[in-house]
Parts: structure tokens; sequence; C-alpha cells
């Protein structure tokens, strides 16, 4: 029992605040859901939310953590989308559509989906990843380009055409439980994976190539095993986003999409998970409810209000006048704050022992004093006299 508890002192704690938080939203929100106590329009901003968390963490290891830019990432959540979409599309006409309410045919699509975003992430990223900065960050948007062009002018019997390829609707009450319960095993993978050797070569890769390639790492490998995990998890979110859609387009997973997806990871903070999941939360949120209220001819303005809101934010997150307003009032500074000024020794009550109370003390409002007498003899030394107590 004693080596159990000291085994719960070493955890620490803090490193799975986020795992709880999600937990506890996919319990709530979950049981609200199959009681029938949520509207659709909840519903679908818990997908989309669960959808842009996956996206935020992944890209998170390629910018935040391995230092690269990568304007792509809605390429590879484009390749999930619509091969894990048509091989769902297909699955759901036989006797596996069926199988809980088509769960089966969901995992088969994930797995698919992901898969085929990893190959691409390897076939992109094997010349790509030689290059830097600029380079690299054109050549991955030429690939979100290139991609959304395919699927737009392939046949309609293939993946549709232009107008779009028909996916099979998951139950919304169920779809953005198994979209949180992919945020947590996305955690759980990407966490453990920087924490480990190879994640620390990849930082040690981001803080200093050349000195990682003095110390025997081999640069390449480690930035396209981090390029192919973040392709990975795209793709998975790309068949949770075809599953949350009756048709899917490829003219959605544009350029502009790439950039909001990193817009949330700067927001972030670089190489801030937990960042990027606030800030990918707020980004959706903040999306959904500007396309609720600006509709008709107002709509024009949601892409302006939106620029105008991130401009501010960026604005406040780096404005060197703001920083003292920053660190005053900042979330975890304050939560510190708090803290601290509840374990605080200076102000713990005094207990029955007070100075004032205990007789054989010495009042608090006397001064000790100490006398100090020459000796007459001349020398330097000097005695102690005696001690006594001023008013």
């Amino acid at each position: 029992m004693s080596k159990f508890t000291d085994g719960l002192k070493k955890v620490k704690w803090k490193n799975y605040i986020n795992y709880a938080a999600i937990g506890i939203v996919t319990i709530v929100f979950g049981i609200l859901s199959i009681g029938g106590g949520l509207p659709s329009s909840t519903l679908y901003l818990l997908e989309k939310i669960a959808i842009s968390i996956i996206l935020a963490v992944s890209l998170s290891l390629v910018v935040g953590f391995l230092g690269e830019l990568s304007l792509g990432h809605a390429g590879f959540m484009c390749v999930g989308a619509y091969l894990g979409g048509k091989v769902a599309a297909m699955l759901a006409k036989t006797a596996l559509g069926g199988v809980g309410e088509g769960i089966l045919v969901l995992i088969i699509a994930l797995v698919v989906g992901g898969a085929c975003a990893g190959v691409c992430g390897f076939i992109v990223g094997l010349p790509a990843l030689r290059l830097k900065g600029d380079y690299l960050a054109i050549v991955t948007l030429a690939f979100g380009e290139i991609v959304k062009v395919i699927f737009q002018n392939s046949s309609a019997e293939s993946f549709g055409g232009p107008i779009g390829l028909t996916t099979p609707r998951f139950d919304k009450k169920y779809l953005f439980i198994i979209g949180l319960l992919m945020v947590l095993a996305t955690l759980a993978v990407l966490q453990n994976f920087i924490k480990s050797k190879h994640g620390r070569a990849i930082t040690a890769i981001r803080d200093n190539e050349i000195a990682a390639r003095a110390m025997g790492i081999n640069v390449t490998k480690y930035k396209l095993i981090g390029f192919i995990i973040a392709a990975v998890f795209a793709g998975f979110a790309g068949v949770i986003f075809s599953y949350s859609q009756n048709n899917i387009s490829s003219a959605t997973f544009d350029y502009n999409y790439s950039i909001e997806i990193l817009v949330m990871v700067v927001l972030g903070g670089m190489g801030n998970i937990n960042g990027s999941i606030i800030s990918a939360t707020l980004i959706t949120f903040l999306n959904v409810q500007l396309q609720n209220v600006l509709k008709g001819d107002l709509a024009v303005l949601k892409d302006l209000l939106y620029a105008l809101i991130l401009i501010v934010i960026v604005i406040y997150n780096n404005a060197p006048k703001l920083k003292n307003f920053r660190d005053k009032y900042n979330i975890g500074n304050i939560l510190q704050k708090l803290i601290k000024r509840k374990h605080d020794p200076a102000r713990t009550r005094d207990d029955a022992a007070r100075w004032d109370v205990v007789p054989t003390k010495i009042s608090m409002d006397e001064v000790l004093s100490t006398d100090i007498i020459v000796d007459d003899t001349g020398d330097n030394s000097a005695d102690v006299g005696e001690r006594r107590g001023t008013k």
C-alpha cells in the first residue's frame, strides 16, 4: 500500500489535466446527449471542436515541436475524408453497416483514412523535408492544392467530382463522443511520443539542427516521422469530418482552412499542446457563432470580423507594451497566486500560544538591545554587556 501511495506522489498530475478536462466534458455531454438534452446546434459544435483539436494538436507536432512550417495540413485531412468516406460509403451498403450503428465501418474508415494520409505524408515529406522555411511551406501548400484539384476533377462514380462525395451520416448523439475519444487517443499518442527519446530528438532538431546532426541524430528520419504522425491524425480528423456531413466537397479543404489550423497552433503557443486545445476550442466556437449570427447579406462580414478578432488576439499576445498586463492577469499566474495565498505561512492564523498571552515570554513591543562595553586596558576587545529591554 505504501509503494502504491509513493507511486501516486511521484506522478506529475499536471500532465494529465487535459485528459481529465476532456474526459469530464465527454461524460457530461455524453449523458446529456443520450438523454436527449442537447440541441442539434450544440452537437454540431462539439463535433467541430473535436475535429479542430485533433488537427491543431497534430499540426503542433510539426510546427511547434519540430519547428517546420507546414501549410498543407488540410490536404492530409482531405485525403482522409475522401478515401475514408468512400470506404465508409461502400461498406455502409453491406451487412457491416448495421453492426453497432455502423461503428465497425467507422473504425475501418478511420484505419483506411489515417493510413492513406500517412502514406501521402511519407511521399510528400521524403523530398520536401530536405527543404527549410518558406520553401517547405510552399511545397506543402502546393500539395494541399493538388489534392483538392484531383478530387474536384474526379469522376462522379469515383469521388463525386465537383458535386462532392456522398458519405454516411453517423448518429449525431454519438459522433461527438467518438470524436472526443479520438482527441484523448491523439493526446495519449502525441504526448507520450514527445516525452520519449524520439520526441527529445525532434525537439533538439528544432532548437539547433546543426548541433543535433553533430550529436548523431538522423535529422531527415525524425522529421519524416513527425510529418507522418501528424498526417495520420489529420486523416483521422478527415474521416470524422466526413461522418459529420452528408456530402463533402474538396473546396472545403482549401488554403484558408490550412491557415486556420495554423492560427490555432500559433495562438495556443508554439509547442504548447494545452494551448492548442484551448485555442482550437475558442476559434471553432467563434467561427460557428459568427456563422449562426451573420446570415444572408451579413454573411460577407463573417470573415472580416473573424480576421479582426484574430488580429486583436495576436496583438494582445505579442505586443511588448502589454507584457506586464498579460503577466499580471494571466490565468496560470492568478491560479498560482491563489494557491500560494492559500498555503502562505505568513497568512496562517496564530494558535493559542501567542506572544501576548504567554506570561513567560517577552512582550513583542519590547526591543532587545546589546550594550558594548570597551575594556579599560585599551585593547580592542569588546565584552558583551547585559541585555536589557528598552521601551
